[in-house]
């Protein structure tokens, strides 16, 4: 793209208007004023560009020189990603730090991948193989878990040259093709434009949580996408943080984008002392984090969304499946409005542009299972988790349904749950999952044939519950059949044993989907038994003193590896404990 130069003739908080700029294209970056800030062309008109600033444009005059970068906004793709931390436009924040202290003065930069670091690549092609777009040349072991595998740049194929093992910088070249291209173990991406592949794929495997109303009531397929809209205290980034702790996903992406400062403080300083439960190391082994707070510039917040479905994109086409948390899409949609604002754009609901479905839905369908470009063949997926922040928790302001249109599961959070302090504060009666019927054919097939007629059960006890709570409140329990007390039993059990998970637990913060499908096939147990005695007369006394209810309500602190037996010890308990006398004497 050609380099073109103006001036400033306007400034209006973040963006500017430089004129002389005839030829620019939209999307272009360039450098504003004396110190140089960046800046991306949203708006054209004759030789008027306005230039959104991702930086403070405070001291910036009239008369100022712009000049144009000559390439979209972009981001390194390399090795040396994982363990980063980076800003809304990924400027390494500690690379930064290093540079000016505390805080971070208008117009520094550094590169996004160290320009000093040694790693050692090994060539996986040979001299005289034709390679195309996507073709893995050779790999570096980024961290001891993940194998960075260096591809071929889109737009580049020739037949091979030279290849050259060793240790080189990432702007180094590593391969030379026939054509005089030469392959660097670092590229460049437009974070607006989607990478490319060969194809989706259909949403059947689950994307584990190893949360239980994640996993078992509300699934979520691997690729697909989930809302967690809640008001303020209801836990969006508690449940986000425990996702990119437990599920999983070989690659995490969490981008917190307009949080407050000291939530992300704590992200940056709790992240890098946890421990992989997967693979027993640092969990930064397998994390980007994209960090944009409140106080930082609005149009790098906007930026930053970008910036991180990019990063996820390149390790997805590495053939990983990687989990995008974005928090929070409200605060993203917040400064479209600004911005939008400055533009004098016709507003829309609530003052957002009327864009805003259009670039909630492009954002949301970088999402998904994929066939790779390139060789060897192979697969990758994008799960977006994406937390959304309802002014006072009204689910119908336009974020929250523009993303409702697009998203494949809504886990909605509840204040009166969060307040209670039960985790996650998932609402069971307002979150539904589009997956459901794809992932349980897969959970039939690898957990239990029995999963999906369990799941069923466990849903229609809940939603008994509540019928009959209604009338409670009425006629008082007293006043309920022997049934309903046991039903309403059951589901306190499901709520408050199953459903609810404590942190605090090493045998309860994270379950498999066995032990998830044994303590449901526990519960209804317990429940048609109960039942089943009541119809031949046994006194509810009788079947809710019995010792098998507290086994039932101890099943949190039974370790995994122990559950299956203990399950078994238990299933055969009830079995006995509401049998019918004869049977017993027998």
């Amino acid at each position: 793209m050609k380099r073109i130069r103006g001036v400033i003739s306007q400034v209006a908080g973040p963006t500017v208007v430089a004129g002389g700029m005839s030829g620019i294209r939209m999307n272009a970056t360039a450098r504003v004023g004396r110190d140089g800030l960046l800046g991306e062309v949203i708006k054209i008109e004759g030789d008027l560009a306005t230039i959104q600033v991702y930086e403070d444009t405070a001291g910036i005059s009239l008369g100022d020189e712009v000049l144009s970068t000559g390439k979209p906004l972009t981001v390194e793709l390399g090795p040396g990603l994982l363990r980063g931390v980076f800003d809304g436009i990924q400027r390494p924040l500690e690379a930064l730090r290093e540079k000016n202290a505390t805080f971070i003065e208008r117009g520094v930069h550094s590169t996004p991948l160290n320009r000093s670091t040694l790693w050692r690549f090994e060539a996986r092609v040979e001299k005289g193989e034709r390679v195309g777009p996507g073709d893995i040349v050779g790999v570096v072991q980024e961290t001891e878990r993940i194998e960075h595998r260096i591809m071929v740049p889109a737009g580049v194929e020739g037949v091979v040259e030279e290849v050259r093992e060793g240790s080189f910088r990432v702007d180094e070249h590593v391969v030379t093709l026939d054509n005089g291209t030469t392959v660097h173990m670092m590229q460049e991406w437009s974070v607006r434009e989607p990478r490319g592949h060969d194809g989706k794929r259909k949403r059947e495997k689950p994307f584990l949580t190893g949360q239980r109303v994640f996993d078992t009531l509300f699934p979520l397929a691997e690729g697909g996408v989930a809302i967690v809209p809640g008001g303020f205290g209801t836990g969006k980034t508690i449940v986000q943080h425990t996702l990119a702790r437990y599920a999983h996903s070989d690659i995490i992406v969490y981008v917190g984008c307009g949080e407050r400062g000291n939530e992300m403080a704590e992200v940056l300083q709790e992240f890098p002392r946890l421990t992989d439960p997967s693979s027993g190391l640092p969990l930064m082994e397998r994390t980007v984090l994209i960090v944009n707070t409140s106080n930082m510039p609005v149009a790098a917040r906007e930026a930053s969304i970008y910036t991180g479905i990019t990063i996820a994109e390149y390790y997805r086409d590495m053939g990983y499946t990687v989990a995008l948390m974005a928090d929070s899409t409200s605060r993203w949609a917040e400064a479209m409005r600004e911005i939008s604002s400055r533009l004098e754009e016709l507003p829309g609901e609530e003052g957002f542009p009327p864009y805003l479905s259009t670039r909630l839905g492009s954002f949301y369908e970088r999402a998904g299972g994929v066939t790779v470009t390139g060789k060897p063949e192979r697969h990758g997926s994008i799960s977006v988790i994406s937390a959304v922040s309802p002014p006072g928790g009204d689910f119908s302001e336009p974020v929250t349904q523009a993303s409702l249109r697009v998203a494949g599961v809504l886990w909605a959070l509840d204040r009166d749950l969060a307040y209670s302090r039960h985790f996650p504060a998932v609402s069971w009666s307002k979150s539904y999952s589009l997956y459901t019927e794809g992932v349980g054919a897969w959970l039939t097939e690898h957990v239990s044939p029995e999963w999906t007629g369990i799941r069923e059960r466990i849903m229609v006890i809940l939603q008994k519950e509540g019928e009959v709570k209604d009338i409670a409140r009425l006629v008082g329990v007293e006043s309920l059949q022997d049934r309903d007390r046991v039903l309403l039993e059951v589901g306190e059990v499901i709520r408050e044993v199953f459903l609810r998970q404590s942190i605090f637990n090493e045998y309860d913060v994270c379950a498999t989907l066995e032990k998830q499908f044994l303590m449901m096939k526990c519960i209804v147990g317990f429940y048609d038994s109960a039942t089943e005695a009541l119809g031949r007369g046994v006194f509810l006394e009788k079947v809710l003193e019995d010792p098998v209810r507290t086994r039932l309500l101890n099943m949190q602190n039974i370790p995994g590896d122990e559950f299956a037996s203990w399950a078994e010890s238990l299933l055969a308990a009830i079995a006995s404990a509401f049998a019918p006398e004869d049977e017993e004497t027998g």
